[in-house]
């Protein structure tokens, strides 16, 4: 809401100075003799003052308004109103997407891969004030999207994800290593990694724990998430025949995905279907909520200008009514 003050106020006792430029007119106009016949009736003439007569006041009254803005233009009126600034405190997070052969499994809807790709867009989706990038690993590790706040190219990099482009393996330390290289020069005040794998560590040139120590001497947080159902797990099998679905041990080093965890302030998760995996990123989102810092301040808005040009305008119609008033007289 906007509230009308003036920055000096003192100055409005100038509006005084109209009484006195009052009376002078007055006292002027009653001292002024004009000529006159002595009639016995108005009635002829219509009676009354006519209009012209009381437009020849009019200029004055025009000046007296100009002068009334004039001064109110220089006790200089402002506006203010109150805003609110909401600054967001963004988090770096990188998605760390374990993409080899073993996600394929159908344990998940449609499969693993699948369902991991469409339950991270919409953790993406939810996270509008925070950089997010991905980064890919089976045998190898490169990354799929820099950390970026362009949701829409984002989450059409995530769609691109697939099994089997890159040297099948679980190199786990290299993935994370690689996430960990992505955010390790943010300055973020929180850097977050989310990883993803279904299986075990069996090839890279990092140690899983030593990528996890490195996460920690950046102060980067790791969440851990192992995928797969408990036991055994259908898994499509090339054959004479076609393809064929075949039930294969599922294989996942909790034990290594917590030590990842609790070296870096992370938590460990199991994820043995799309509704649990769902919920797993919903606990996150909601662990790592951005901060909002809230301010409110005045802001101020100059006035002064608009009754300086009503002034202007009033000074000028009253020297346009003088001349043509002038005129006529001619």
């Amino acid at each position: 809401m906007n509230n009308l003050f003036f920055e000096y106020p003192a100055l409005l006792y100038l509006e005084l100075i109209l009484i006195p430029m009052a009376a002078y007119y007055v006292w002027k106009q009653l001292r002024r003799r004009r000529p006159y016949v002595v009639i016995s009736t108005t009635a002829p003439l219509g009676g009354g003052r006519d209009a012209a007569a009381l437009l020849r006041h009019l200029p004055f009254v025009l000046r007296m308004v100009a002068v009334a803005l004039l001064i109110v233009a220089v006790a200089r009126p402002r506006t203010s109103s109150n805003v609110t600034k909401t600054d967001s405190e963004g988090i770096d997070i990188e998605l760390a997407m374990d993409v080899s052969t073993s996600m394929l499994a159908r344990d998940f809807k449609p499969d693993r891969i699948e369902a991991a790709k469409d339950i991270a867009i919409e953790f993406i989706s939810q996270r509008p004030s925070d950089r997010i990038g991905v980064v890919v690993f089976a045998g190898e590790s490169y990354t799929q999207s820099p950390l970026t706040t362009d949701r829409a190219t984002l989450i059409n990099l995530t769609k691109e994800i697939e099994c089997g482009l890159i040297e099948d393996g679980t190199a786990i330390g290299n993935g994370l290593a690689n996430a960990v290289a992505r955010l390790k020069d943010s300055d973020a005040k929180s850097r977050v990694v989310i990883l993803l794998t279904d299986g075990v560590n069996n090839c890279g040139e990092v140690a899983p724990l030593t990528a996890a120590e490195l996460a920690a001497t950046y102060g980067i947080r790791v969440y851990t998430i192992g995928v797969g159902a408990m036991g055994t797990a259908p898994y499509p099998v090339a054959t004479p025949f076609g393809i064929r679905l075949m039930d294969m041990k599922v294989e996942i080093d909790e034990d290594l995905l917590r030590q990842i965890a609790e070296k870096t302030g992370g938590s460990y998760f199991r994820a043995t279907d799309n509704t649990k995996l769902m919920q797993i990123y919903g606990e996150i989102n909601q662990m790592e909520k951005v901060k909002l810092t809230v301010d409110s301040f005045p802001v101020y808005t100059e006035e002064f200008g608009k009754f300086a040009v009503w002034a202007l305008a009033a000074f000028l119609l009253e020297i346009i009514l003088r001349i043509l008033a002038a005129r006529r007289i001619a």
